[in-house]
């Protein structure tokens, strides 16, 4: 007698090939494997969620930094001496790298989702040895030139941390699926105990994360204050080139109130507009001096300085990726300016009736304006008609000279020093005050000006803040933020806060219960069970597509030439023969 094997039915797993054909280069089935990993995959496992996690930080790096993008270009401009827009290329690999990573990430978990085998190709693991030494590089040089921008991650928390929270449910609530399957197992190992107790550690932190947040925006509207004065940094020099007339028109034409500028005073005692010790970046100095493209500013006198275009350099480099955006008249315009004196940009405020704040660079000690410098900008403030009460000056040095003059400190300094030199005024950087050091100051009456504020969500957290003024590069961005991007009430964040935690520990623990009624009814059930009811499910035309025959082998275990054992549908049903007996 034969015995009679039940048909095996292959239905196309489209999906599945897909998944471990991309992964592994395994597209046909009797390539894929239930088996449990290796251990060396599982390790190319491990390499590739912390590429991932790597690059997750590294993207959200530059997606905060944004707002100094230009300053970041500044600094690597100021170590190798060569103008070039070094964030097109970090943007254009960051996205890639991330795409590609996040991609064999989704693929290893439908991987272990499905219980297939893990296997990645040897292709993709260049692939993600190649993105890891990119990135760790990429952190190296980052920290050796714009080092102190790490500070803007603390800072953006401000802004994000709510949203960063929910976001983070989500995940470790997705994720839950994965290792319920993992740790709901029937053998149980110390290692499914560690990722259990790892699980809930990461999952406890997260739900009461909210209890470290200092977020400004949280807060009752009716204790907002009034919007940031607008500070033109430089004038609008994403408009118009730096430090030029027609960046300054373009910064009171898009909502700035006060304008902020460099000064450095010629040989001939000349204050006039520039933020570099040399005219090499944003002049045509290389062509008309050749010899002295590296001398510093200072020593050139007006004549020479006043030849010198300061346009083509925009039009040539797009520092801010705006040019395209320029009609051809203002692009013309731009080609023909030259540097700004100091006298013709106060005449422009004092029309405007506009405040100015001044940076002023002192000349080196063997300068022959070392010794004048101080009225020679005094004398140009004079002449040029404004009132000495709307012009503010830094650094806060020569104060027995400057008298009717405000005047402001770059430091952080404490309030008892502020008052000991006499001042009311603080400029600092973004990054080095926080909303505990603000409210100190207001509280003591310190006004405070950070710079710089380029995106709306900077913006939102120092208006929240209560700052009164904020030095911008775009300040027909800022104008475009009638209120903060987000605003919410203590007692409606604390709703959303611990709802969210309540449903996201209610949905893990159904996944886990569902997940181990899952898994111990697969274990209890018989298999014979599972393979007759997947065929009596089957519809006929399904069978007609078997793509293996019956195989017929002689019996080895003692049964009689009577003994047979069929499987065929009757009726709907499975009937089964053995030795005279059916079912």
């Amino acid at each position: 007698m034969v015995k009679h094997q039940p048909l095996q039915v292959y239905e196309k797993q489209v999906l599945l090939s897909l998944v471990t054909g991309i992964y592994g280069c395994r597209w046909k089935r009797y390539q894929r494997s239930q088996d449990e990993s290796s251990k060396w995959e599982c390790a190319w496992f491990t390499i590739l969620s912390s590429s991932f996690l790597l690059l997750l930080f590294w993207t959200y790096f530059w997606l905060v930094a944004q707002n100094d993008f230009n300053d970041f270009n500044w600094s690597v401009y100021n170590h190798s001496g060569e103008w070039r827009d070094e964030t097109i290329p970090i943007v254009t690999s960051t996205t890639v790298g991330f795409i590609y990573i996040t991609f064999l990430l989704i693929l290893a978990l439908f991987h272990i989702s499905l219980g297939q085998q893990l296997n990645l190709y040897w292709v993709h693991k260049i692939g993600v040895l190649a993105t890891l030494l990119t990135i760790v590089s990429g952190f190296v040089s980052v920290d050796d030139v714009w080092g102190n921008e790490w500070e803007i991650i603390l800072v953006s928390l401000q802004f994000t941390a709510p949203f960063l929270h929910i976001g983070g449910l989500i995940t470790i609530t997705a994720v839950s699926w994965l290792v319920a399957g993992y740790v709901v197992r029937k053998e149980r190992s110390n290692f499914q105990v560690m990722v259990l107790a790892i699980y809930i550690l990461v999952l406890l932190a997260l739900c009461l994360a909210p209890l470290t947040f200092t977020c400004p925006c949280i807060m009752d509207r009716h204790v907002l204050k009034p919007p940031p004065v607008i500070i033109g940094r430089r004038g609008a020099p994403m408009l118009a080139p730096e430090n030029t007339m027609m960046s300054f028109t373009r910064a009171l034409q898009h909502g700035a109130s006060s304008l902020e500028a460099d000064v450095t005073v010629s040989v001939d005692g000349v204050p006039f507009l520039m933020r570099d010790h040399t005219l090499r970046r944003t002049t045509d100095v290389s062509k008309v001096f050749p010899s002295r493209d590296h001398e510093d500013a200072s020593f050139f006198n007006w004549t020479e300085i006043h030849s010198l275009n300061a346009g083509h350099w925009f039009l040539e480099s797009d520092p801010y990726w705006t040019v395209k955006t320029l009609s051809p008249k203002d692009r013309s315009r731009i080609g023909n300016l030259t540097i700004c004196s100091l006298v013709e940009m106060l005449r422009l405020a004092a029309r405007a009736n506009s405040s100015v704040l001044l940076n002023i660079r002192k000349p080196a000690p063997e300068h022959p304006r070392f010794r004048s410098w101080f009225m020679d900008t005094l004398w140009t403030l004079q002449k040029a008609g404004i009132s000495q009460r709307k012009v503010t000056w830094a650094p806060d040095t020569d104060r027995g000279r400057v008298r009717g003059l405000l005047q402001t400190t770059n430091e952080k300094l404490s309030v008892e020093e502020i008052r000991h030199r006499g001042i009311t005024s603080l400029t600092i950087h973004y990054r080095k005050i926080s909303y505990q050091d603000i409210q100190v100051y207001l509280a003591n009456n310190v006004s405070v000006t950070v710079y710089p504020v380029n995106e709306p969500w900077l913006y939102s957290i120092l208006w929240c803040s209560g700052v009164p003024y904020v030095s911008s590069d775009a300040p027909q961005v800022l104008q475009k933020v009638p209120y903060p991007v987000w605003l919410m009430s203590h007692s409606a964040y604390n709703f959303i806060w611990i709802s969210s935690d309540l449903v996201s520990v209610a949905v893990i623990m159904g996944i886990f219960f569902f997940q181990k009624w899952r898994i111990s009814g697969m274990q209890n059930y018989n298999p014979e069970q599972i393979m007759l009811s997947a065929v009596v499910r089957r519809p006929s035309r399904d069978v007609n597509i078997m793509k293996e025959k019956l195989i017929f082998s002689e019996l080895n275990n003692g049964l009689g030439s009577t003994e047979e054992l069929s499987l065929y549908p009757e009726n709907g049903h499975v009937r089964y023969s053995h030795g005279g007996l059916s079912c």
